[in-house]
Order: structure tokens, then sequence, then C-alpha cells
């Protein structure tokens, strides 16, 4: 009598947070990893170089008149210093790759479907209000400005990805990419800040302008046309009339960049914003952001400014917001997420895990310093020392953040190379081929071709102590002893 069937595992219907993104996923976001990172470490040089330059006594006028240094067309109203276009030109480019990131994720993406965009978009949400609430409830509470409140807001990820560059951490693929999309969103809210907060007045006329050039911007595309010597011109001309709008240029953009098609259609291998992204990526990485830094982190530092930093409420709520409020934000985001929806803990992950990397996004550093010069405009010295309390910050997450994570490094040693194992040599980790039949014969025929091997092997041993033991005067198994 046959035996009796056991009845079939009832199907969970919850959600793993962290869990191993798909093979296509998992091969984007590599390879927009390694850009960031790359450019992280260009960022950090670029950063330590300002420092440098600005606080040498021998050096620190050369590097006020070239950040003050104007050029540009001052009949368009483009007659800006240095430091001026390093913030709103170079980072339009970095806002316009943010553009088409968050597009393909919403499109092609993690986000596309509601469920899995809940956790970034709950996560980047509280890790932005609550470094918001931080700021406000220290200025508050000592009497200080609360226009900066919108400072420790912002996570930098190229900046947290050149942390994990230089500790060498190995940070499983699902809590980088969670990293990066957090990042990605924070971005998109970063520009809402300052599209409605640091707009003060509006020249409708230049915005029309703005407006209609982006019209045919979108119509251009619709149509298929092809040449970046229509784009780029036609970029610069949306940009500049953005600009003269009183609307902060960064918005023009990412608005186009989120007009860039990211999904494929039949014969194509990539869409045209994965294309636009992989050749724009790069300059924005490893030019436009480390420009930036250059000419934006090159505050004086001393003792007594250090010191002040801890004391006035403007810097001490950045601080806070930057190392408390990130990490504080995230993760009861996160936690919330999994309290109050089906989703439940990757079984490789702790909830340790997770407070690292919330940690690790308290490094705020180019939209922070982009946003303190909007806050603060017209109060060069305030404008100073709040830059300060963003590297001050920044530094202070960097390492509590790279503390926590090396505690669990040997812990994601061992799910990286878990996830890059590929035994059966086909170019594709085993860890999506595990539940396809073909994986399993493959397995099977490497591993009857190994047990052949040593079955010969053992042939061929057997046979030879055979031999030695019918010699006479031979060697035996003994060695030296007669047979």
């Amino acid at each position: 009598m046959a035996a009796p069937r056991s009845p079939a595992p009832r199907q969970s219907s919850s959600r793993k947070l962290f869990g191993r993104l798909s093979l296509p996923e998992r091969t984007l976001v590599g390879d927009a990893l390694r850009t960031e990172t790359v450019g992280g470490v260009l960022l950090l040089l670029a950063a330590v170089a300002a420092l440098v330059w600005a606080n040498v006594p021998a050096l620190h006028d050369s590097y006020e008149s070239v950040s003050d240094f104007h050029f540009g067309p001052e009949t368009l109203g483009l007659h800006l210093s240095v430091a001026h276009w390093a913030a709103d030109g170079l980072l339009a480019v970095f806002f316009f790759v943010a553009g088409i990131e968050l597009k393909r994720e919403l499109v092609a993406g993690d986000l596309r479907d509601p469920r899995a965009a809940a956790l970034p978009v709950v996560a980047a949400l509280c890790g932005m209000a609550v470094p918001a609430l931080v700021y406000t409830l220290t200025n508050t509470a000592e009497a200080g400005s609360l226009a900066g409140w919108a400072v420790p807001t912002a996570t930098d990820i190229a900046f947290a990805l050149a942390v994990l560059a230089v500790i060498g951490t190995s940070l499983p693929s699902a809590l980088r990419a969670f990293l990066l999309t957090l990042a990605v969103v924070d971005d998109l809210f970063a520009i809402l800040i300052i599209a409605v907060f640091f707009t003060d007045t509006i020249h409708f006329a230049a915005l029309g302008g703005a407006a209609v050039g982006l019209g045919v911007f979108w119509l251009l595309l619709r149509k298929g046309v092809h040449g970046w010597y229509v784009y780029v011109p036609l970029g610069v001309v949306i940009w500049a009339l953005m600009y003269n709008s009183g609307v902060h240029a960064t918005i023009a953009g990412v608005a186009m960049g989120l007009m860039l098609r990211c999904t494929t259609r039949e014969g194509e291998r990539c869409s045209p914003g994965e294309r636009v992204e992989h050749l724009v990526r790069p300059l924005s990485a490893g030019l436009a952001v480390p420009l930036f830094a250059l000419f934006s982190a090159g505050v004086t530092v001393s003792g007594g400014a250090l010191g002040d930093i801890f004391t006035r409420p403007e810097t001490l709520g950045v601080v806070l917001g930057l190392v408390v409020g990130k990490t504080v934000g995230i993760f009861g985001g996160t936690w919330l997420t999994a309290r109050f929806t089906r989703a439940s803990l990757s079984d490789d992950l702790a909830w340790p895990d997770v407070f690292a990397v919330a940690s690790l996004a308290g490094i705020g550093f180019t939209v922070s310093l982009l946003i303190g010069e909007l806050a603060f405009e017209g109060d060069a010295v305030l404008t100073d020392e709040v830059k300060a309390a963003v590297l001050v910050g920044s530094l202070i997450a960097a390492g509590w953040s790279t503390v926590l994570l090396k505690v669990r490094n040997a812990r994601y040693r061992r799910l990286c190379e878990a996830e890059e194992r590929d035994d059966d040599e086909d170019g594709i980790p085993d860890v999506y081929e595990e539940d396809q039949p073909e994986y399993h014969l493959r397995m099977a025929a490497i591993h009857d071709r190994k047990a052949a091997e040593h079955r010969r092997i053992a042939a061929e041993m057997a046979a030879a102590r055979h031999a030695r033991a019918e010699v006479p005067g031979g060697a035996g198994e003994e060695g030296d002893r007669p047979a």
C-alpha cells in the first residue's frame, strides 16, 4: 500500500525584507555601486583637498580667489562665481542621474511593486522627518535659528559607499541596494524641499520658458530623435531658464532625467535611460560631485571653531540630526514597516545589521552642504559653521557605522561568498539556479566526472601498491622493511 502523502506546506504570504535581489536588478545595482564607489573615493579626496587648501595660511587666499572668480554671460544672468557654477551647474548633472535612476526604479526596478517600494520610501521619509525634528527641538530649546531644519535630512550615497570601500566591509548586495534606493528617494524629497522651501521669488516668464523647453525635450524623446548635439544644447537652455526663474536650477536636471524612457522595447538590450545613465554617471560621480565638494567643503577649521559646533544650537542640531536623527529615523521606519505589514526580516540578517546601515546613512555631504548654503544665504559665518557641522556629523556617523559593520563583517563575507558561488561555472551565481532541475543535472554531471576521476586515481594507487608488494625484496607498505 502506498504511503500517505504528507500535506503540501502552506505558502506564506509574508514578504522578506532585504531578501535576495533578482539577477538583472543585482547586475544593475552592482554597476551603479561600482561607479558610485569610485566617485565616492574621489569625493573624499576632493573634500580633504578643500580643507587643506582653505586652512593652510599660504593657500587660503588663493582658495577664496578661485572660489569667488566670476565668469559667464552677464546679459543672460549667468555671470556666476566658480563656487556658484559648481553648486547650481555641476549638481544639475548629479540630479539628472538621480532622476534617471528614480525613473528606472519606478518603472522597471523594485519600486514598481508598491509592496517592495514601501520599505525604502517609509525609511527615507522617516530618515528625513526625524533629523528635521531633532534639529527643530535642539534649536527651539536653545533659541537658535530654525532655517537649517532641512540640512541634516540628506544622505550622500557616494560618500557612504566610499566609507565601505575604505573599511573593506563585504556588505550583502540587498543591504547595498537598500542604501542606494534609500538615497535615490532621499534625493527626490531633497529636491522637493529645495523647490518648495528655498525659492523666494519666481520670475514666471523664465519659468514658463523652462516649461516650454521641457515640453520640447519630452516631445523629441517621444519622437525618437537621437543625438547628443540636440539634447545637450537644449538641456543647457532649460537649465539657464530654470536658474533665472528663481527656482533652484538642479530641478531642471531631475525633471529631464524623469522624462527618459527606462523600459526596454522589442529588439533593445537596454532602455535609452539606462544607456544615458551609463554614459553620464561617471561624469557625475567622477567630476561634477567632486568639484562641487572642492568648492563647498573648504571651510576654515580651528580648535575653537570645532568646539563651537557642539555649543551653538544650529550646528549642534545638524550634528545630532545626522548622527542620531538619521539612524533612529531609518531604523524606526524599517521596523515599523515590518511591524505593521506582513513583511519579515531576511533569515540571513538581524536587526543590528539594519541599525548599522541606518547609521551609515547619517553621512550627509553633497546635498546637506547645498541646503546649508541655501538655508543661511547671506550669513557667511554661519554658513561656514553649518558646513563644518555637516563634515563633523558625517565623520562621526562614518566612524560609528564602521565599528558596527566591522563587528558583523565575518558574517557579511560568508553571505557575499554564497552569493558569488558558481560551482557549475555557467556564469550565473548558483543561488539563482537552485530551483531549476537543469542546474542539478549539471551539478550531477560535474560530480560524476569528479567521482570517476577519483576512482581512476584510487585504482592506479591500488595497482601500484599491489605491484610493489609482489616484487621480492621490494619495499612494502611499511616503507623500509622488506616485503
